[in-house]
C-alpha cells in the first residue's frame, strides 16, 4: 500500500538465471558432442570427455504394468550407462526414474554420480524400499549452475505447473546449450533460453488415464475418440508454437515413446492413440527455419557438424542397417510376478487394513465418497476380493452412502496392482497413469485435492504394515466373509464385512 493507502503492483521480473556468467559459443570440433538416443527419454551425450545420460528407462514396464517400451534399446546400453561420468533424473515418474534399469546399473556402478533437482517430493523418495543401492545421489538447487569442468556444466529448472516433482535441465558446454524440457506442462514458468543449439521435448499426449478408463455420462467411445483427437493436436500446436518462439538449432521431439503391449490392455492400446514425431516436426519446418530430427536407437547427432552445415551428410548417423528399431516382444512374467506377490500377502487377510491404510495415507476432511473395487484382469469383481466406502468427509467406512449431499466416484482397481500399491505405499500414478483403473463419476468433476493427495502427496515412508499384523496377532486370527449387494435404488451400494474370530 502507498501512503494513500492506494495499492501498487509490482512486477518481478528477475534476470534468467542462465544468463549469469554468461559463456560465448565457441567452434566445436566434429565428434566433439555427440548425442545418441537410447530409448524414450534417454539420451547419452558425449560433451568433451565427459558423457551424461538423461532418464534411463531401458529394461522392464513403467506404471506397474502399463508402459513398456516401444524401441528396442541398443544391445550396449548397459555399457553406456556404466560409462557415464553423471546421470541426470528428471523426476519421480517410472518412465524417467526406473528402477529396474538401475538395479542393473548399481550392479556394476553403485557409486555412479545421479543429479536431480531439490523437488518437494524427493526424486528417489522409494530408494530404500526398491532395495536398489546406489550411493552418489546430488540433490541440486534450481537455476544454478553446477560445473562439472571447465567446459561443461548444467542447471536443473523446476516446472511452473507441477513444480512438486518435474524439473527440466540445460547443458552447456563451451557455450553452447542443450535445453531438455523432459515432461514438463510449463518448464521454469514459461521462460527459457532462446537460440539454444539442441532443444527437446515431449511430444506424444497419451500419459494419463483420462479419459481412456472412465465411463458412463457423457464418456462414450465416440466422445473419448474425439476428445483424444483434439487433444493431441492441441499439444503438436503447442508444442510447434513453443519451438517456433525458443527458435533452437536443432529440435528433436521424444520421450514419448511407449506402448500398451501387454495383451490385457488392448482396449487402451487402440484407443489411446499418440502425436507422430514425423508430424509435428514436419509442422516446425512449416513455419519456421528450426532443424528437426526423429531419433531412432542408436542414431546420433554430432551437434559440431550440425552446427556448422545441417546439410552435413555425417551431421546425423543412423543406426547400422538391420538393427532393430521397434521391440516386437517384451518379457511380462517376471515384472507381474512381481505384483502378484502382493494379493496373497497376509495383510489382506484382515479387512482393518482398509482403515490402517487410508489412515495411514492422510487425506480427510473432504466432501467425497469413493468406492473401491478390486478387480480381476479384465475389470470384472475379483472373487472374494474388496469393494468398499470410503466418506472422506470424516474418513469413515461405511456400509452405505451417506444421506448428505455428495460427489461420488467409484475406482475399480487391478486386484494385482492395487495390493502392490497398498503394501508398498506407493503413488496412485502406478494406477492412473498405468491404465490400472476404470473409473466413474457423479457428478462428473476433476476432485484436484484428492487425486493430487494420492498421486503425489502420500507420506514418504510406507503403512507400518509389521506393525498392523502384530496387532492383528493379539486379537485373533480373522476369517472374513465379503458380501456387496446392489439394490435397486440407483448410487446405493451396500457392502458389509464380517471379521469372525
Amino acid at each position: 500500500m502507498d501512503e494513500n493507502n492506494r495499492l501498487l503492483l509490482l512486477e518481478l521480473n528477475p534476470p534468467n538465471p542462465w544468463d549469469l556468467q554468461p559463456r560465448s559459443p565457441e567452434e566445436l570440433a566434429f565428434g566433439e558432442v555427440q548425442i545418441t538416443y537410447l530409448t524414450h527419454a534417454c539420451m547419452d551425450l558425449k560433451l568433451g570427455d565427459k558423457r551424461m545420460v538423461f532418464d534411463p528407462w531401458l529394461i522392464g514396464p513403467a506404471f506397474a504394468r502399463g508402459w513398456w517400451l516401444l524401441h528396442e534399446p541398443p544391445s550396449d546400453w548397459l555399457e553406456r550407462l556404466c560409462q557415464a561420468d553423471l546421470i541426470y533424473i528428471s523426476h519421480l515418474h517410472s518412465d524417467h526414474l526406473s528402477y529396474p534399469t538401475l538395479k542393473k546399473l548399481a550392479g556394476r556402478r553403485p557409486d555412479i554420480p545421479i543429479y536431480v533437482g531439490n523437488t518437494e517430493r524427493p526424486v528417489f523418495w522409494n530408494l530404500n524400499q526398491s532395495g536398489v543401492q546406489l550411493t552418489n545421489i546430488n540433490v541440486v538447487p534450481f537455476g544454478i549452475w553446477q560445473q562439472v569442468d571447465k567446459n561443461l556444466r548444467f542447471m536443473i529448472l523446476m516446472d511452473g505447473v507441477h513444480p512438486e516433482m518435474d524439473t527440466c535441465i540445460i547443458v552447456e558446454y563451451k557455450g553452447h546449450k542443450i535445453l531438455n524440457t523432459v515432461d514438463c506442462t510449463r518448464p521454469n514458468g514459461g521462460r527459457l533460453p532462446m537460440k539454444v543449439a539442441l532443444m527437446m521435448s515431449d511430444f506424444a499426449g497419451g500419459a494419463s488415464g483420462f479419459p481412456m478408463t472412465f465411463s458412463g455420462g457423457k464418456f462414450t467411445e465416440e466422445w473419448k475418440a474425439q476428445f483424444i483427437k483434439t487433444e493431441r493436436k492441441k499439444l503438436l500446436n503447442y508444442k510447434a508454437r513453443l519451438v517456433k518462439n525458443l527458435q533452437p538449432r536443432i529440435y528433436c521431439p521424444f520421450a514419448g515413446y511407449f506402448v500398451e503391449s501387454h495383451p490385457s490392455d488392448k482396449y487402451i492400446k487402440e484407443t489411446n492413440t499418440k502425436n507422430d514425431p514425423n508430424e509435428l516436426n514436419n509442422l516446425i519446418k512449416k513455419n519456421s527455419d528450426v532443424i528437426t530430427w526423429t531419433p531412432r536407437p542408436g542414431a546420433t547427432l554430432d551437434l559440431g557438424r550440425m552446427l556448422k552445415d545441417p546439410t552435413d551428410s555425417k551431421g546425423i548417423i543412423e543406426p547400422p542397417e538391420g538393427t532393430k528399431i521397434y521391440k516386437d516382444s517384451w518379457d511380462f512374467e517376471p515384472y507381474l510376478e512381481i505384483l502378484n506377490a502382493a494379493v496373497g500377502d497376509e495383510i489382506f487377510l484382515h479387512s482393518s487394513w482398509i482403515k490402517e491404510y487410508f489412515t495411514w495415507a492422510g487425506f480427510k476432511d473432504y466432501n467425497l465418497v469413493v468406492r473401491m473395487i478390486e478387480t480381476d484382469e479384465d475389470f470384472n469383481p475379483f472373487p472374494g476380493g474388496y469393494d468398499y466406502l470410503v466418506d472422506f468427509l470424516d474418513l469413515s467406512f461405511p456400509k452405505e452412502r451417506p444421506q448428505r449431499e455428495h460427489p461420488y466416484e467409484e475406482i475399480h482397481s487391478r486386484v494385482d496392482v492395487i495390493r502392490h500399491v497398498v503394501k508398498n505405499g506407493l503413488l496412485w500414478d502406478e494406477l492412473y497413469i498405468g491404465f490400472q483403473t476404470r473409473l466413474q463419476r457423479d457428478p462428473d468433476i476433476y476432485h484436484h485435492l484428492f487425486w493430487n493427495h494420492f498421486q503425489i502427496k502420500l507420506p514418504l515412508t510406507p503403512p507400518n504394515w509389521k506393525s498392523f499384523l502384530m496387532c492383528c496377532e493379539q486379537n485373533g486370527p480373522g476369517i472374513l466373509q465379503f458380501s456387496t449387494e446392489r439394490t435397486n435404488e440407483p448410487n446405493r451400494n451396500k457392502f458389509s464385512v464380517e471379521n469372525k474370530a
